[in-house]
């Protein structure tokens, strides 16, 4: 018997559980009612991470009657998954969680009451958004955009062509993102300057500020050229009015994995396949991701807001905010991922859990992790750092069920060395108990990226390297390096001093740090032949382990 995920198809509910899949138990019709009603919370961002984490906390709050509403999604870049997998499915998703144990729990998420899409200022669907941001009811929009979503300027510094054309032409012809949101505010500043919270659940550092520059910056161009009405920037500027909370999110949603889909077609799901949309988003009926997930927001709601610690996500302050996030980005979690990412591209691999199934690598992140990182980790008080990195390293990157790949990770490297390694360096600069010696696999890692920037294999394969805004500038350092190759260690070391110089790609100038020659000798050795790579890593796990690892 087919399963057809849409309103219809679920009310052949025996079938449904019977293939094992945990349905919602409220009465979504009534939430769904209520919900346009009297709106309480809309979140902008239609992807993966938002139908996992957000779409099922709502779900938790329905079903255990701890809420009566739901959630309005709006998707203001690609509004492709609204109209090709939201709305054939009335809006309905499956959650399938990958748990390191190797069961999996299918759960049919139906939470999310509207899905409109946000692509033009003069479509019915915006002009709802702008209905809905009128009403008192309204306490919070959410947002999973990606940091780039805040962008409002180009790598030279200029203004993006979209939004100097918001800038210029005001709230009611906007074309970009933040536009369209700057101008939904609007709508609720003409309707009496009522409260709001704007919450930024990407998983950047500091994303409720970002959030609020990006938005404050049309307002204030807007005043600037008499667009709006005097006091809109002072609303947005009011945290009594509208607040941006800042927030640490930690879930990992790889994108719909081949596995999966066979696993829900065996059950008898109808129109399981993903698609891929004209702006390359890959989104299916169902969404992949383990089981682990932490949301810390800072407990900042003029307008109040739903009882969501009942579903797991953490309320504290903002400097605890802070701190958990330097835990997760510069010592707990992302540091290890990127080193992975770098080595598993250059070793072959196509799963990260795979990975950790090589001693050498298990032994590499560790160090990274318990050694180098964790006598400069920030504690935030509410996680224990020790038990977050046994997390990360014994449960979650090993399972092998997690369908993520090195090669994901691997994107946009160059921008993600400094905060992940580049704080911890920075520590150790600082501290007079610490020496720089101690650090051996943080330059290891930074030689791991420049040899994976040859965009050769340790087999001496070409392999394509993933996309990254600094590609062209940084990739000709290396492009005239061959494996096996006789290097002059002194031009080698003259021709790659401006890069490893350079503080905002690895945090530091590693050439005044006094580590260059460190990432240089390492570089040198993977670059003896075919398999140099992974004798580099045998190397440095030996010597670690003479040395105390």
């Amino acid at each position: 018997m087919s399963l057809f995920l849409t309103t219809a198809g679920l009310a052949d509910k025996k079938s449904w559980e019977d293939a094992g899949y945990v349905l919602p138990s409220y009465d979504r019709a009534a939430m769904i009612a209520r919900t346009k009603e009297a709106p309480c919370w809309v979140h902008f961002g239609a992807g993966n991470i938002f139908r996992a984490f957000h779409a099922n906390t709502a779900q938790e709050l329905l079903n255990n009657g701890a809420f009566d509403r739901g959630i309005i999604v709006a998707e203001g870049f690609d509004p492709e998954i609204i109209r090709a997998m939201y709305q054939p499915h009335d809006h309905f998703s499956i959650l399938v969680t990958l748990k390191a144990d190797g069961s999996v729990l299918k759960t049919v998420v139906g939470s999310i009451a509207e899905a409109l899409a946000a692509d033009t200022p003069d479509s019915p669907d915006f002009a709802h958004l702008k209905e809905i941001f009128t009403k008192d009811s309204l306490q919070m929009a959410t947002f999973t955009i990606t940091e780039k979503g805040y962008s409002l300027k180009n790598g030279a510094g200029e203004l993006l062509p979209a939004v100097a054309a918001d800038f210029a032409a005001g709230p009611s012809h906007v074309v970009s993102y933040m536009g369209k949101v700057a101008s939904l505010l609007y709508e609720r500043f003409l309707a009496g300057e009522k409260p709001v919270a704007m919450v930024s659940t990407d998983n950047c550092s500091h994303n409720g500020e970002k959030l609020s520059l990006a938005l404050t910056a049309y307002a204030s161009a807007w005043e600037e050229h008499h667009l709006v009405q005097p006091g809109f920037l002072s609303y947005l500027q009011n945290p009594e009015k509208v607040s941006f909370p800042w927030t640490m999110i930690d879930k990992i949603t790889p994108r719909p994995d081949d596995s999966v889909e066979k696993l829900l077609e065996e059950d008898g799901l109808a129109d399981a396949k993903p698609i891929v949309t004209s702006r390359h988003t890959y989104v299916a009926p169902f969404v992949n991701a383990e089981e682990c997930q932490y949301l810390v927001v800072e407990d900042c709601f003029p307008n109040g807001r739903p009882p969501l610690e009942k579903s797991g996500w953490i309320f504290t302050d903002r400097e605890t905010v802070n701190k958990t996030e330097r835990m997760k980005v510069c010592t707990c979690l992302n540091p290890l991922h990127t080193a992975l990412a770098v080595f598993g591209c250059l070793l072959g691999y196509e799963r990260i859990s795979e990975e950790m199934k090589n001693p050498l690598l298990k032994k590499l992140v560790e160090r990274i992790g318990y050694v180098e990182g964790l006598p400069v980790v920030t504690d935030p008080g509410i996680l224990s750092p020790k038990q977050f990195i046994d997390e990360v390293l014994h449960l979650r990157i090993p399972n092998p069920f997690m369908p993520d790949t090195p090669q994901r990770i691997a994107t946009d490297t160059s921008q993600k060395l400094s905060i992940r390694f580049g704080e911890t360096i920075q520590s150790y600069l600082a501290s007079p108990d610490l020496s720089l010696a101690s650090l051996q696999a943080i330059p290891f890692v930074f030689a791991g990226w420049l040899r994976y920037l040859m965009g050769v294999d340790d087999n001496g394969k070409a392999f394509e390297l993933s996309p990254d805004p600094l590609l062209p500038s940084v990739r000709p350092y290396v492009q005239t390096l061959k494996l096996g190759a006789p290097v002059d260690r002194a031009a080698l070391s003259k021709s790659l001093a401006p890069l490893l110089s350079d503080a905002s790609i690895f945090g530091v100038n590693l050439v005044l740090a006094g580590l260059s020659d460190r990432v240089l000798d390492a570089f040198l050795s993977m670059l003896q032949g075919p398999g140099a790579v992974a004798d580099a890593l045998a190397a440095l796990t030996a010597d670690a382990k003479e040395g105390g690892m």
